[in-house]
């Protein structure tokens, strides 16, 4: 049992000191996750995460850039050491400037061509997601608890030797913060899950829209056959004195660039009991592969949270046109994208996620890598 300064705060939730997780599961985690757009797809589209993962002994770091053709990746991993509240991964600080407010962001030169040191500060309220629980047979592979927030940056950002003067007038994006479990590190037995078919699907939809008054949070997960492990859609207004309004179901009917799992739009449709409709048009306007470098788990040898040593810090420079485009199949993206609202016409723009992973029966996907 290890002491560190957060042990002085009256936070504990278990009989442990803060080091410690109340779970013994190895795939316990706890972690950032930061976008950062300007107002088109001219500028670069930024990506962000820092996971802490306790049981495994590990912290690590990634940031991806996508501008133009180019996909850019810094990634950092170290020993976690005693003190949980240590957001610095080699080159990479997070600090909690103001708690569900303002947080700092730096990655320093040198390190590939990637730098930047941004400051979010929120231009809504934190809000709570549904909680994200999935069962394999016996085994608890989900069990997370997330919020979302939208904001501003302010700062500089360097892309591959291009300087961003970044301004809260022109800059924005939304972060999150992530906690319970969920499969990291090395892959561990399989046990009686491999006498099974456990390849499944997963098919999520992720979206946070920003507009001047309100954003929309939406999350879908589906099975093969549509069955919903997540279903919600959610009107955060900026004005904290204004409770988030849930909108219903969700349905969404999406079109994809033939010989692709890739989005080209997608309309969302919200239900709610009394029958009220509200629809939203998502058109995708730059992608970000998040999975190529980054510890999504497309290479075997740099997931979240897989020991690295004591600290290793690496970089990829890539052209997106290159990337095989058999695993972007496999892999979630984030998209920089424009939404429309029916009932008044309102126009946003921020985050479309999306992953059409294994056979999903609506879009005609019986196998794992039919395209549409």
């Amino acid at each position: 049992m290890t002491l560190s300064p957060m042990d002085d705060y009256p936070i504990h939730q278990a009989a442990e000191v803060i080091r410690h997780v109340a779970t013994s599961d190895r795939n316990f985690y706890d972690r950032y996750y930061f976008n950062c757009h300007g107002q088109d797809a001219e500028s670069p589209w930024l990506i962000i995460g820092l996971g802490v993962y306790p049981n495994l002994g590990v912290t690590d770091c990634f940031a991806v850039a996508r501008h133009g053709d180019e996909h850019i990746v810094v990634r950092a991993s170290r020993a976690l050491g005693d003190d949980r509240s240590d957001l610095r991964v080699g080159p990479f600080t997070i600090e909690v400037l103001e708690g569900l407010h303002r947080l700092r962001v730096a990655l320093d030169d040198g390190h590939g061509d990637l730098s930047f040191d941004l400051t979010f500060t929120s231009s809504g309220p934190a809000v709570l997601e549904p909680r994200h629980f999935q069962r394999q047979i016996e085994r608890v592979v989900f069990d997370t608890q997330r919020f979302v927030q939208t904001g501003t940056w302010a700062g500089t950002l360097s892309v591959d030797g291009k300087r961003f003067d970044v301004a809260p007038d022109g800059w924005g994006g939304n972060r999150d913060r992530s906690w319970g479990v969920r499969p990291v590190g090395e892959p561990e037995p399989q046990g009686r899950r491999a006498a099974a078919d456990l390849s499944g699907t997963f098919f999520w939809i992720y979206s946070v829209m920003e507009f001047d008054d309100f954003s929309i949070v939406v999350v879908v997960q589906e099975t093969e056959t549509g069955e919903r492990v997540m279903d919600d859609a959610r009107r955060v207004w900026r004005d904290p004195d204004r409770d988030s309004e849930w909108l219903g179901h969700v349905v969404h009917d999406l079109t994809f660039i033939p010989g692709t799992r890739e989005i080209a739009e997608a309309t969302l449709r919200f239900t709610r009991p009394t029958g009220e409709v509200t629809t939203v048009t998502c058109r995708p306007e730059l992608a970000n592969y998040l999975a190529f470098g980054t510890g999504y788990g497309l290479e075997p040898d740099w997931r979240h949270g897989m020991w690295q040593g004591d600290l290793k810090v690496e970089d990829l420079h890539l052209k997106v046109s290159e990337l095989d485009p058999t695993m972007k199949m496999f892999c979630v993206t984030d998209h920089f994208a424009r939404f429309v609202v029916s009932d008044d016409e309102s126009t946003g723009h921020g985050l479309f996620e999306f992953a059409a992973i294994g056979p999903h029966e609506q879009y005609g996907f019986r196998e794992y890598t039919d395209p549409a």
